[in-house]
């Protein structure tokens, strides 16, 4: 496994990180973007669909929980990125004897969304945000990408707490023999 650790100053920087792992994707790729609240997944996110060509904004499906888009590859063919949410999955009912990532399988079984994302398309590629949880049971090979925010600690305020400003730290893991030659 080869880590790649970037650090990313501003908003602008985080949508070129975005263009240049979009650059290197194929159909059938899963990433997994994580990091707190704030930190910058949905701005990479924007990044990454710019640089598939897509023309319809890149906002936080939060609400949606997945966002269909289209554009192309790098290689020119068509692309079909499904943007996922996974904030609001994983829920505390559970069956008896039911684990977490048995209860997040049934809730992307009843959205539709377990089979693309346990097999995507030829053409399609899975951004997943907040999904380190249900990573080994989507996609053995996959793209890890966590991005860190800084911490802020000031006089009036001693206590240390995460800040919107400053300096992210990406650190993107490639899982599997699809991603061994990947680099930045």
């Amino acid at each position: 496994m080869n880590k790649h650790f970037i650090e990313v100053p501003t908003g602008e920087a985080m949508q070129e990180l975005g263009k240049r792992v979009a650059a290197q994707v194929q159909g059938g790729d899963v990433l997994l973007l994580s990091g707190p609240l704030g930190a910058g997944k949905t701005t990479f996110a924007q990044g990454f669909g710019a640089g598939l060509g897509i023309s319809e904004p890149i906002v936080s499906p939060t609400f949606t929980i997945a966002r269909e888009l289209d554009g192309r590859f790098a290689n020119g063919e068509p692309a079909h990125l499904i943007h996922v949410d996974a904030y609001r999955l994983g829920g505390s009912s559970y069956a008896p004897g039911q684990d977490a990532i048995g209860r997040l399988l049934d809730e992307l079984e009843s959205l539709g969304l377990d089979e693309e994302l346990e097999d995507p398309g030829e053409n399609t590629v899975i951004l997943m945000e907040w999904g380190e949880q249900m990573a080994t049971a989507l996609a053995s090979e996959r793209l890890e990408i966590h991005i860190d925010r800084p911490l802020e600690q000031t006089q009036t305020n001693p206590t240390t707490e995460l800040t919107s400003n400053g300096m992210r730290t990406v650190t993107v893991v490639p899982v599997g023999a699809r991603w061994e030659h990947f680099s930045l």
